[in-house]
């Protein structure tokens, strides 16, 4: 009998998260789209920096699809934005820890982000494709 409480409460302790768990429904291939482009014609400000808007390719990724819109103002990335991210929490805490660390280091070579892996690895790649195709544009 000692030992029956203890027990019970660890069971419920595991079968909860069970519970809870949402299964993720998409595609398992990580296969980027065709090459992104740019999502508007470069703007000059008054002291002559260019800020142009280029899409990433979109990433297909076990929990959804990930899309990034990069913002550069002259050769400096000013500004990261979401078009597409998998519907799930991880995703949604994840994105502004993503962004930060991106605007910081002024490259997709960012941290994965701990519970969003998955969504880490799709929005570094989309990252690095719209960083690439400023590059060539």
């Amino acid at each position: 009998m000692k030992r029956a409480l203890p027990v019970l409460a660890l069971t419920a302790a595991a079968v909860i998260p069970l519970w809870r768990y949402e299964p993720s429904l998409g595609s398992t291939s990580t296969e980027a789209a065709p090459a992104p482009t740019p999502s508007s014609p470069p703007a000059s400000s008054s002291d002559g920096t260019v800020t142009r808007a280029v899409q990433g390719s979109t990433v297909t990724t076990e929990k959804g699809p990930v899309q990034v819109e990069v913002t550069f103002e002259g050769d400096r990335i000013s500004s990261v934005r979401m078009l597409k991210q998998p519907n799930h929490p991880q995703t949604t805490a994840a994105v502004p820890k993503l962004v930060e660390e991106t605007l910081s280091e002024q490259s997709a070579d960012v941290d994965t982000v701990s519970g969003a892996t998955i969504t880490s690895d799709g929005y570094k790649e989309s990252l690095q494709a719209a960083i690439d195709a400023k590059g060539g544009a």
